[in-house]
């Protein structure tokens, strides 16, 4: 097994994206290193009930922006207000993230598969 591999190993990482083949490329890259994959999840309203309520616990997440025309900030707030780190991910430039956001670490869709498994593991 290669290092690769093993970069999440044993982590649970969920994933915030309304993207069907987007959100399996990702989980598929994520669980070969090594993670357990929580989700995909499509809305922010449902990733939000998973956290409050406990139902899966979450080491790390990934969060697409933009979510059918939602935003995914109530997410990234309530992963903050627990302290567990998580990136955005977005087809767009920076401005497509708010600007009380933009300190979070950010990876530009194409992934760079490197750069999101190295940001999650922190």
């Amino acid at each position: 097994m290669n290092e690769q591999a093993k970069i999440l190993d044993g982590r649970r990482i969920m994933v915030v994206e309304d993207d069907y083949l987007v959100a399996l490329g990702l989980s598929t890259v994520l669980e070969e290193a090594g993670a357990h994959v929580v989700g995909p999840v499509a809305s922010a309203q449902e990733a939000v009930a998973l956290l409050e309520e406990g139902r899966e616990m979450v080491d790390a997440a990934v969060l697409d922006v933009d979510l059918n025309g939602e935003k995914s900030y109530p997410v990234a707030d309530a992963l903050a207000s627990r302290n567990i780190r998580f990136i955005f991910a977005t087809g767009y430039g920076i401005d497509a993230v708010a600007e009380g956001y933009r300190h979070y670490p950010r990876c530009q869709k194409p992934f760079d598969h490197q750069a999101i498994l190295k940001a999650l593991r922190g």
